[in-house]
């Protein structure tokens, strides 16, 4: 179930990044001021952290992948309710609904992720009996 859930909140990392993508190359945030680069900057990002939460399946990772996102959405909605940086958005904006749900996703999947694991971490496998996070042990010298 984790597995699942690093993979899908890896996805939509990735999916976020896309969004951010066309939207700087696409439909012209590139040229707006300070917000144009931080859209080239969440897309790289997005994308690259995406891809190590489904590469490394960590709780780290995954960590990073939440707060990441919640400050991908609450720049989001900074820019809508306050403006930022001289520009303001709005909850019409091209692609917002679909980013928004992606985003907060993202954040469900990742938490629940991260969440199963410290759950089960250091509890046996129900198979062998071993703690699920310690590695099996290698031959050794007698009396080790």
């Amino acid at each position: 179930m984790a597995t699942v859930a690093f993979v899908a909140g890896g996805a939509l990392l990735v999916w976020s990044g896309a969004i951010h993508f066309h939207l700087w190359q696409a439909v012209g945030y590139r040229h707006i001021p300070t917000i144009g680069p931080l859209f080239l900057l969440q897309a790289s990002v997005g994308v690259v952290l995406g891809l190590v939460v489904v590469v490394t399946r960590r709780v780290w990772a995954a960590a990073l992948g939440v707060g990441f996102t919640l400050g991908t959405l609450v720049g989001f909605v900074v820019t809508v309710e306050h403006g930022l940086f001289g520009f303001r958005d709005g909850w019409s904006a091209p692609f917002a609904h679909q980013a928004l749900v992606v985003e907060l996703l993202a954040v469900v999947l990742l938490g629940l992720a991260a969440g199963l694991c410290l759950r089960t971490s250091g509890h046996p496998d129900p198979s062998t009996g071993t703690p699920v996070d310690v590695p099996p042990a290698r031959a050794g010298p007698v009396g080790r």
